[in-house]
């Protein structure tokens, strides 16, 4: 799986949204890019501590190359966009 997921900077999350809209919002553009290579993702929580939990399925389940994905895409991207995001956890 490719660890690399980027973002145009116009699909930006609306503000007024919750933060878990905003964050549905950023994983909604990153999830063609995993599904590209045969994986898929699905947003579980937001918590109030600001950690998403993210579930990976398909191709992503036991790929090496998940948790960089998890960390370098993922993870960065909600950072990038959303700042009230402290932490990007994967959930089996």
């Amino acid at each position: 799986m490719s660890t690399r997921v980027e973002l145009p900077q116009h699909n930006e999350p609306a503000q007024g949204k919750t933060l878990t809209d905003r964050v549905a919002f950023v994983i909604d553009r990153i999830r063609p890019a995993v599904q590209a290579d045969g994986g898929d993702l699905e947003l579980l929580e937001v918590t109030k501590d600001g950690v998403a939990r993210i579930k990976m399925h398909g191709a992503c389940v036991g790929c090496p190359s998940s948790d960089m994905t998890l960390r370098i895409g993922i993870e960065r991207n909600l950072k990038d966009r959303i700042p009230e995001i402290t932490a990007v956890e994967a959930v089996e």
